[in-house]
């Protein structure tokens, strides 16, 4: 703008300067005249046209005026006509809701109804704020254009009207019903699918459930938001069920079939004799459901062995003659054996 020939006239020093101003904006505004430059110096890029007013392509700027536009409000520079009326229409706002599932529900799925606010377009006026058989009239202000030109010595400046904020319309009789915003709040209930295997946190969503926009502007979206209770006997992991099953040391030792809850009925689980506390056994399929896809998960069955904290007098007897028989079978190895057994492997 120092440079620009209406702010010199007749001074060919300034016009000159104004030219290498703009002809080196072009250059850094393109990247691949750039990169030839950067290649090539100024031999690189000596071929491209400027155009304009004495050498100066006006379009060079007209990111600069979107910028000043939006910082300043001021739409129109070097007299140029860019103040462009904003629309009324806006986008509705998405909104969220809650909604806590059985675990079970999470698993295999359910379908479930969400009762919401939101607001929704007017049905008297149709969502044009105006009452029945009215119509918005143009901005007595900015006469329909949405912005007010001001004439400041070089500079031709377009602000954002202030009374119609940029529409170029007016509500002169607003709908009763809707008070002139277009929109009224509404109860409503919304059926949610949730598909099996879904997990804590997770989110469906709706296009288009959200609250109405403004003025004709498309709708907002709706986010479920999933939250699932805990299970007393199963933890989830992933696709996996994880459960523990108390066992007596009896049934550890000699073996057994015990029989297991899942989501799907009981399970009969083969226990191995000299099962160790702590072993996992599968039962495959038997778990999670995998979201969107085929298949389930396996549940993991953790056996631990159950040590009872009151005997009987028989079984205090039977205990003590085990003890007894069992406990030359768990005395301590002595060190010099342990040399010896070394020895016999080296």
């Amino acid at each position: 703008m120092q440079y620009h020939p209406d702010r010199n006239p007749g001074d060919a020093g300034a016009e000159e300067r104004f030219k290498e101003c703009s002809e080196a904006y072009a250059i850094l505004a393109d990247s691949e005249k750039r990169a030839r430059y950067d290649r090539f110096g100024h031999a690189g890029v000596s071929g491209v046209p400027s155009g304009g007013f004495g050498g100066f392509d006006s379009g060079v700027f007209s990111d600069f005026q979107d910028i000043f536009g939006d910082l300043f409000g001021f739409g129109d520079i070097f007299g140029q006509q860019g103040g462009r009326r904003r629309s009324r229409a806006q986008r509705g706002a998405d909104l969220r809701e809650d909604l806590t599932l059985e675990f079970e529900e999470a698993v295999f799925g359910v379908s479930k109804q969400v009762q919401m606010r939101r607001m929704e377009g007017c049905d008297l006026c149709k969502g044009s704020g105006a009452a029945p058989g009215k119509a918005p009239i143009n901005c007595t202000t900015c006469g329909g254009l949405g912005q007010v030109r001001y004439q400041q010595g070089f500079f031709a400046i377009s602000r954002t009207c202030s009374t119609c904020q940029g529409s170029g319309k007016l509500i002169v009789d607003p709908c009763s019903q809707c008070k002139g915003q277009g929109r009224n709040s509404r109860e409503r209930t919304v059926n949610v699918n949730v598909p099996a295997g879904v997990e804590e946190g997770a989110r469906i969503l709706y296009s288009g459930e959200g609250e109405a926009g403004v003025s004709g502007g498309a709708p907002g979206d709706l986010y479920v938001v999933l939250h699932v209770k805990e299970h007393s006997f199963f933890e989830r992991e992933g696709k996996n069920l994880h459960c523990v099953v108390p066992i007596s040391f009896p049934q550890a030792a000699l073996g057994t079939e015990i029989s297991v809850p899942t989501l799907d009925g009981d399970y009969l689980l083969k226990i191995p004799e000299g099962t160790q506390t702590g072993t996992r056994f599968k039962a495959r399929g038997k778990g999670v459901p995998v979201l969107n896809g085929r298949g389930r998960g396996d549940l993991l069955i953790e056996v631990k062995i159950q040590t009872p904290s009151k005997l009987t007098l028989r079984q205090r007897e039977l205990l003590e003659e085990l003890r007894a028989m069992t406990s030359m079978e768990n005395k301590p190895v002595s060190r010099s054996l342990l040399n010896k057994v070394k020895e016999m492997f080296q």
